[in-house]
C-alpha cells in the first residue's frame, strides 16, 4: 500500500493562507453520536468555513446495508464527488464541527478510494474560530464535473477477516472507543449492542491520540502512545470503534507515523457487538 501522506494533516494558517486558491476544495465532514445532541447539518448551515461543502458521511454511503454509514461503493463515491464538483486536480481539505472526529473517516475513505489529495484540518472548526478566523453562511450550489475514476484499496477488513486476525495474532487490533466502553463497564449508545471489545484487541481512545485544543499529536508523541497502549507496530493494524468513525483517527495517526499497512474494520462494534456468533472479552 504506496501512497503519499506527507500533508495528511494541515493547519488553520496553512488553510487560511490557501483558501483561494483554485483548485482547493473544502468538505465540512461534521457527523455526531445520537447521545451528542448535535445537528450536523443545521449547524454547518449556521455557520461554516467560507467555501465549504457539507459531506454527509450517513449518505455517501452503502444505503444496502444494514450498518451505519458503511464505506460505499467505487461507482457511488465517484458520483458523488462528481456532483460536488470535485475532480482528481483538486486538493481536498477536510474539517468537522468537533475539532478532529469525523474528518479523518472521510480522509480515510478518499484513501480508501484511491485519492491521495486529501488532508485533514488541524483542530478542525473550533480552532478555526478560536483564532477569530471567518466564517459563513452561504450555501454553495457546485457545478458538476467529471466523474474521478476510483481504485479501490486494500485498507479495509470484513467481521470474517477480523475474526481470523483475533484467533491467530497476526495483526494488531486496536479499539478507538473510550475505556468504558471497551471493558464492558458502559453502555453501547447503540441499542442491541453487546458490551466488551473484540479479544485479543488493544484499547486506544482516541481523544488520547490528540491535544487539548482537538490538533494531533506529533509523530514522535503518537509512536509514544502507541507504545504505552501495549500495540506492537511492527504489526500490521486493523484499527476498529464504534461505527467506523473514531477508528480513522487511529488510521490517520498511523499514517502520520509513516506506517502503510494499517486498515479499518468498517462494522466495527456495530457489527460486532450485535453478532452473538462472534465472541465477545470483558475487562
Amino acid at each position: 500500500m504506496l501512497y503519499n501522506d506527507t500533508q495528511a494533516v494541515v493547519s488553520t494558517q496553512w488553510l487560511d493562507t490557501h483558501i483561494e486558491d483554485a483548485n482547493l476544495k473544502l468538505l465540512d465532514a461534521s457527523w455526531y453520536l445520537p447521545n451528542m445532541q448535535r445537528n450536523a447539518y443545521a449547524e454547518y448551515s449556521a455557520s461554516h468555513i467560507p467555501g465549504a461543502l457539507f459531506f454527509d458521511i450517513d449518505k455517501i454511503c452503502d444505503e444496502t446495508s444494514d450498518l451505519p454509514h458503511m464505506a460505499p461503493s467505487i461507482k457511488t463515491f465517484s458520483v458523488c464527488l462528481g456532483a460536488m464538483g470535485i475532480s482528481d486536480s483538486h486538493q481536498v481539505v477536510v474539517y468537522d464541527g468537533a475539532g478532529l472526529f469525523s474528518a479523518a473517516r472521510v480522509w480515510w475513505l478518499f484513501k480508501l478510494m484511491g485519492l491521495d489529495s486529501v488532508s485533514v484540518l488541524d483542530g478542525g472548526l473550533p480552532k478555526w474560530r478560536a483564532e477569530g478566523r471567518k466564517t459563513d453562511n452561504g450555501i454553495i450550489l457546485p457545478e458538476r464535473c467529471h466523474i474521478i475514476k476510483c481504485n479501490q484499496r486494500p485498507m479495509m477488513k470484513d467481521a470474517t477477516q477480523v475474526a481470523e486476525a483475533s484467533k491467530s495474532n497476526d495483526h494488531e487490533i486496536i479499539d478507538a472507543r473510550a475505556p468504558g466502553r471497551f471493558s464492558g463497564i458502559d453502555p453501547e449508545p447503540r441499542k442491541g449492542l453487546r458490551s466488551g471489545h473484540i479479544p485479543g484487541s488493544k484499547n486506544l481512545f482516541f481523544k488520547t491520540l490528540l491535544h487539548d485544543d482537538h490538533t494531533m499529536k506529533s509523530s514522535d508523541e503518537l509512536c509514544a502512545t502507541f507504545l504505552a497502549a501495549g500495540v506492537d507496530i511492527s504489526k500490521p493494524v486493523i484499527t476498529s470503534c464504534g461505527s467506523g468513525i473514531t477508528a480513522a483517527i487511529l488510521n490517520l495517526a498511523l499514517a502520520q507515523t509513516g506506517k502503510r499497512d494499517h486498515f479499518l474494520y468498517d462494522g466495527s462494534w456495530a457489527e460486532w457487538g450485535m453478532s452473538h456468533s462472534l465472541p465477545v472479552e470483558t475487562g
